[in-house]
């Protein structure tokens, strides 16, 4: 089966680091132009101050840092932009950045179609947790799952029988869903703690859909979509005498990015897969466990 263990993430000293470096830097780097500031304008009026610090010389490094103040948004959504990849194409497993670029926004939006979402769920476990610390500008996230039924009979994920044909397999099944419902339990209780703590509101579920893991599909508050096509006849190799499975492996899955900033035609895509979702999100089967059923 893939993706490893299905365990919790674990946080490194180095992610940590960075995690901090991303939410702070900011608001140092303002404070510390303001204050060059400030001196520079009291350098000015207080003599001993300016004798100190030898006034006009220090006037245009104060007068420098109100322009470096004007001017940090821009370089910084400049710097935003070039941290995007500016292909038309990434891997899944580079969906950390647009996670991170994502929770830069108030509201946060984030919806997912695809296999189980286990490389989206590895990105976003660390980033929701990290939201208890600091939540910087985010206040509200809303995080969506589509997966398939797994409680439907199956071609793929399924066993490979003889001559390649699948075969499906309740309990290779069964064992998937259990994965999703982990998955959904895990960051549903980030979610809960965030919002009864009240200074972010925060909700996050998985939802079935009929059919195989076909596309993966990620959407960014709205604006943003990947999208790319599974190979559904990747295999799972199996211990003697274990079986083979079909079963599709998302961290290989190369995705296409669609973005509000590019042509007009990507735009209209973006609304296209927008409205798509919306829809099949209404029509989706709630999973077994979110009705108190034993799942």
């Amino acid at each position: 089966m893939r993706g490893g263990s299905g365990g919790l993430p674990e946080s490194t000293v180095g992610e940590r680091l960075k995690r901090f470096q991303a939410r702070y830097q900011s608001t140092v780097t303002r404070l510390l132009l303001l204050v060059v500031f400030v001196i520079g304008l009291i350098a000015q009026f207080v003599k001993p101050v300016g004798d100190a610090l030898q006034g006009k010389v220090f006037l245009g490094s104060a007068l420098l840092s109100v322009v470096a103040y004007v001017l940090y948004d821009k370089v910084n959504d400049l710097d935003a932009s070039l941290r995007l990849p500016s292909r038309a194409q990434v891997k899944s497993r580079e969906l950390g950045t647009f996670v991170t670029e994502a929770f830069r926004a108030r509201t946060v939006e984030i919806s997912f179609l695809g296999y189980t979402g286990e490389t989206l769920y590895n990105e976003l476990y660390h980033r929701l947790e990290g939201l208890h610390e600091d939540p910087g500008p985010t206040r509200h996230v809303v995080v969506r799952f589509l997966v398939p039924d797994f409680r439907a009979p199956m071609t793929v994920p399924s066993r490979v029988g003889t001559d390649g044909l699948p075969v499906d397999d309740e309990e290779f099944r069964r064992r998937i869903e259990v994965k999703c419902r982990e998955f959904d339990q895990r960051l549903s209780a980030i979610a809960q703690r965030l919002t009864s703590v009240g200074r972010v509101t925060a909700a996050c579920e998985y939802r079935f859909y009929p059919g195989i893991p076909r596309d993966k599909i990620c959407i960014f508050n709205r604006e943003l979509v990947l999208h790319g096509l599974y190979d559904v006849s990747a295999r799972t190799m199996g211990f003697s005498p274990e079986p083979d499975y079909y079963d599709p492996q998302g961290y290989r899955t190369d995705l296409n990015i669609w973005s509000r900033e590019d042509t007009d035609d990507a735009k209209a895509a973006i609304v296209t897969w927008n409205r798509h979702f919306d829809a099949l999100w209404e029509l989706a089967a709630r999973p077994p466990w979110h009705r108190g059923v034993p799942g």
